[in-house]
């Protein structure tokens, strides 16, 4: 299980090289949104952090509509500097780019975001389940994030890990968190190893 005490230590699995190939992120821009001022002083990634959508998503719903209307809620009503999360995944499994990585993520609980780069997945995963395609997804963009940043895959959490006052991601993508299949789908994908089922 995933906790919050210590800090991640890197993992050797994630020094391999080109163990994990970048996975196709779909930017701001191309979706339609406008960047955000980059931070005076950019966050050092220390953990990566699990959020759901908390909504049930319907296939007709348009992806680039909806993180549009993120992006402008969250800067107009909200006041945050841009959508709160740094990456959101689709039901088919598509990343997009959402904050700058470089710059803190917001929330609307207690916890600190601070140096942790926040995946949001769309849907609500105390009802419904994370689709096969979200959960590669998750597992290619955090194998990724822990190349990038020299973290193990003891570093990916869930919100409700650090945050008394949710259940986010849902249990039953939590679930994944909990019994440790996604760090070791992690870790198969750092070292080249064949992903273990979910």
């Amino acid at each position: 299980m995933c906790g919050v005490a210590g800090m991640a230590m890197a993992d050797p699995a994630a020094q391999a090289p080109d163990a994990a190939i970048a996975p196709r992120i779909v930017a701001v821009q191309t979706w339609g949104g406008s960047a955000s001022a980059p931070p005076h002083v950019p966050q050092t990634i220390r953990r990566i952090t699990l959020h759901h959508q908390g909504e049930i998503w319907t296939d007709s719903t348009d992806v680039t509509r909806y993180l549009q209307r993120l992006q402008q809620w969250s800067r107009l009503t909200k006041r945050w500097a841009d959508i709160p999360y740094h990456y959101v995944i689709a039901p088919d499994g598509q990343i997009y780019a959402a904050r700058d990585e470089a710059r803190p993520g917001d929330t609307n609980t207690e916890y600190d975001p601070r140096d942790h780069a926040l995946i949001m997945l769309l849907g609500n995963f105390e009802q419904g389940q994370p689709s096969a395609a979200q959960l590669q997804a998750t597992v290619e963009l955090s194998a990724w994030l822990i190349r990038r940043h020299g973290l193990g895959p003891d570093a990916i959490a869930a919100h409700r890990d650090f945050s008394a006052q949710t259940l986010c991601p849902g249990k039953n993508l939590y679930a994944h968190l909990h019994s440790g299949w996604l760090q070791r789908a992690v870790k198969a994908r750092l070292t080249g190893a064949p992903l273990p089922r979910p």
